[in-house]
């Protein structure tokens, strides 16, 4: 029998303020556990605009403590409600001053099981990163879910293959990559480096990018096209088929994007390319050096 999980992610647009957001994504995760989705993905930041588009002190404010804040809290008791394992992407503040673009993840039953923070920033017009967030420091943790063991990599690491091969090494099945990524140099990249870090490492990628012009902050123009794809890299559309892009409907748009994942492959895909067997790090010691 196929081990078959059913995942979601959810690339939303800006709503003009936090609660609406919260109440978005509550009522899509509503909608995708009455469709028997059992793991679900939020989007980079999800219950705030992309604010590092500008270099503005007042957007500390909005950072919590995770996971004593409020919203990992109301996260919680949405994933015991709908039996859904949530990947939550917020604001976190670890002490006042001191800040980090952080995930939760949080089990079916409401438990929360630890946290990933991002670890590459970007620092340039439109993203100003490093005005906002420090370095994360976590490692690359893999959670043992009702679903599996799910690894988070966040936007710009997308970029970085260490930490991908990492989370592989760690023992991922699923790695979420929530982002908010505009058009322009990556959206060539968008669909190159997720699938190959799932060749790569033998593991399926869900990656998530929100949708939309946030105009009072730039001019970002998020271009969506969410996606799940398998470790050999392909698209994965057992609930629907999209023409010419990897999700479902229209790819600039707010969309729920639900697909199931036979999480079997994983091991058919490592028996068939060797790639763990065949590392040699004992001739990798420059990736490391300073």
């Amino acid at each position: 029998m196929s081990r078959i999980v059913r995942g979601a992610l959810l690339q939303a647009s800006w709503s003009g303020d936090q609660e609406s957001m919260i109440q978005k994504h509550e009522k899509f995760a509503r909608e995708a556990a009455e469709q028997g989705v059992q793991v679900f993905c939020f989007q980079e930041l999800f219950h705030g605009p992309y604010f590092c588009q500008v270099q503005d002190p007042q957007w500390y404010g909005i950072a919590e403590r995770i996971p004593d804040g409020p919203t990992t809290e109301r996260m919680q008791k949405l994933a015991a409600e709908t039996k859904m394992v949530l990947v939550v992407p917020l604001y976190e503040e670890d002490q006042p001053g001191l800040y980090y673009n952080t995930a939760a993840v949080i089990d079916a039953d409401g438990s929360y099981l630890g946290k990933y923070r991002k670890t590459h920033l970007p620092h340039l017009p439109g993203f100003w990163e490093k005005f906002y967030f420090r370095p994360g420091n976590l490692g690359y943790p893999v959670f043992d879910t009702a679903v599996g063991k799910v690894g988070v990599y966040i936007c710009y690491d997308r970029h970085f293959p260490e930490g991908a091969r990492m989370l592989g090494l760690n023992g991922a099945e699923i790695v979420f990559i929530p982002s908010a990524t505009s058009r322009g140099l990556s959206q060539h990249l968008w669909r190159i480096e997720q699938t190959g870090h799932a060749i790569a490492n033998g593991y399926f990628v869900g990656t998530i990018n929100r949708v939309g012009v946030e105009a009072e902050l730039g001019d970002n123009d998020f271009y969506g096209q969410s996606y799940f794809c398998t470790p050999r890299g392909e698209f994965v559309t057992t609930l629907g088929e999209r023409d010419d892009l990897p999700g479902q409907g229209d790819p600039f748009e707010e969309e729920l994007i639900i697909r199931d994942l036979d999480l079997d492959l994983i091991k058919e895909v490592r028996d068939t390319w060797q790639f763990l067997r065949d590392r040699r790090p004992d001739m990798y010691d420059k990736i490391v050096a300073a």
